[in-house]
């Protein structure tokens, strides 16, 4: 039954999804486990994260926000941060504004491809990259292309077997200034992400699920 617009659950929050933007999926969630576990907040009860690796009120970039689930419930779980929230879709971008004033998140929605905008807003640099960026290669024979039409294929699908936009982002210099970056991707592509990130300066730091974790050893801070 095809909906104008539903609500999906995501981080135990209720957004808003339309046929604009990607339904918001479990494996995506760990994304928000990853960067509490940077900043040293427990996403787990009893469980002591640790060391925090990212200093307080980090700058997070979401690269490919769609829906806005991860930048609002990054900046609903870590208040003292300051979350950008960047798509190329403008109607994905106004469902992630609805997300945001449904749910009392203050995040920055930037229409951009990837990180092109970046010096023309003169954002700050960030501390966290983080993107779920369409990965899908439409060659893939396990998918089902029939649910899968119900979303976007410009949120979906890429080219060079679903990695040229994560590849793109890697190689991006405003990347290089990130202290880290974390993506989803599936598992079947990670080694080939590890290995191109590698010949971009990043270290694979973590790896969980569908999330893959970098950490630059030397940020390129006056590229910003």
């Amino acid at each position: 039954m095809k909906e104008a617009s539903q609500n999906k659950d995501f981080y135990g929050r209720d957004f808003l999804v339309t046929k604009d933007v990607l339904i918001p999926r479990p494996e995506t969630e760990q994304i928000i486990d990853e960067v509490l576990t940077l900043v040293g907040k427990p996403f787990l009860p009893g469980i002591k994260p640790p060391k925090p690796q990212i200093k307080d009120n980090p700058i997070i970039y979401d690269i490919g926000t769609g829906s806005g689930c991860i930048a609002i419930t990054l900046k609903l779980e870590i208040p003292d941060s300051k979350v950008y929230a960047i798509d190329i879709s403008e109607k994905a971008l106004k469902i992630a504004q609805k997300n945001a004033k449904t749910l009392g998140a203050s995040i920055i929605t930037i229409i951009s491809h990837l990180l092109e905008k970046v010096k023309e807003h003169k954002l700050p640099i960030p501390d966290i990259i983080v993107a779920n960026l369409p990965y899908v290669d439409k060659e893939w024979a396990w998918i089902d292309k029939n649910a899968l039409s119900k979303e976007p294929d410009i949120a979906l699908y890429a080219e060079d077997h679903g990695l040229a936009l994560i590849k793109e982002l890697i190689s991006d210099q405003t990347t290089k200034t990130a202290k880290f970056l974390v993506l989803e991707a599936d598992p079947c592509q990670h080694e080939e992400i590890i290995n191109y990130a590698k010949n971009n300066k990043f270290e694979l730091f973590d790896t969980k699920g569908f999330i893959l974790t970098f950490k630059n050893q030397a940020p390129h801070l006056n590229e910003a």
